[in-house]
Formats: C-alpha cells, sequence, structure tokens
C-alpha cells in the first residue's frame, strides 16, 4: 500500500500517455542530478495508480512524487522535482528555475495540464487513465 511512503529513493509516478509528462520523467530520471530518483510510469502501472487513486491521488490531475516520507501531486510534485535539479538537460535547465518555487509552480502547472490534456487528446487516449481508450480527453484543468 502507499502511504507516507518509507522509501529510501524519491519515485515519481507520471502519465506515460503524455509525451511531455514522459519526456520530463525520462530527463529528471536520467540527467536532472537527483540521486536515486526513481519514475514509474502511472498509465502502464494500473495496480500503483489504483492504489494511488485510493488514497485521493488522481493521477489523471497531476504527477506524484513520493519522498521523504510524503506523498506529493500536481504543482507541489513539480516543485519539489524542479527545486532538487542539477540539470545537465537544456529542458530541465529552462523547467527548473521556473518552477522550483511553490508560487511560481502553482500559478505555472495549469499549462502543463492543458499541454497534457492536448497531447492525450491528439493521440486519442483519455485523461484519466482508467476510461477506456478511445474517450476524448475531458475534464476540468486543476
Amino acid at each position: 500500500m502507499i502511504g507516507p511512503p518509507a522509501l529510501d529513493h524519491p519515485v515519481l509516478v507520471f502519465d506515460g500517455g503524455c509525451p511531455f509528462c514522459r519526456h520530463f520523467a525520462e530527463l529528471a530520471e536520467l540527467r536532472s542530478g537527483i540521486p536515486n530518483l526513481a519514475i514509474r510510469d502511472g498509465r502502464s502501472d494500473s495496480e500503483l495508480r489504483r492504489q494511488l487513486r485510493q488514497q485521493g491521488w488522481d493521477l489523471s490531475r497531476g504527477a506524484v512524487v513520493l519522498a521523504e516520507g510524503r506523498v506529493l501531486h500536481g504543482a507541489e510534485a513539480i516543485q519539489w522535482i524542479c527545486s532538487r535539479l542539477e540539470p545537465s538537460a537544456t529542458l530541465l535547465q529552462l523547467l527548473g528555475p521556473l518552477l522550483a518555487t511553490p508560487g511560481r509552480a502553482k500559478r505555472l502547472y495549469p499549462v502543463l495540464l492543458l499541454a497534457r490534456r492536448l497531447a492525450l487528446a491528439v493521440q486519442g487516449l483519455p485523461l484519466d487513465p482508467d476510461q477506456p481508450a478511445g474517450q476524448a480527453a475531458t475534464g476540468s484543468v486543476n
């Protein structure tokens, strides 16, 4: 069961159906400088997604970071990652400072969710990984 995790390394759970999310997660894992950061594709891991949803963490509303005994969701998750980046990738060098503070992350995160929604719609994937494939990517941007 996922709860405040007793993990010895941080875990980023992202929507693998979204190309932007996937690219960010891969760069964060490979070139962020965050020691032992693991990434998990929540879209393909239905059991992890179910556990997170049971505890109120809806992957369709944002990424999740399990770290330091906490569960961070959405803007908080991305802010946690970005505030710890020591990036070598150009994208992370740009996003890191933009999203490293809580206020900016909270203000800019809806733009990231909109980009995710558009990318999923173009691919014909549902916004919610638990919806059947073929349903339009719908829902509010929060």
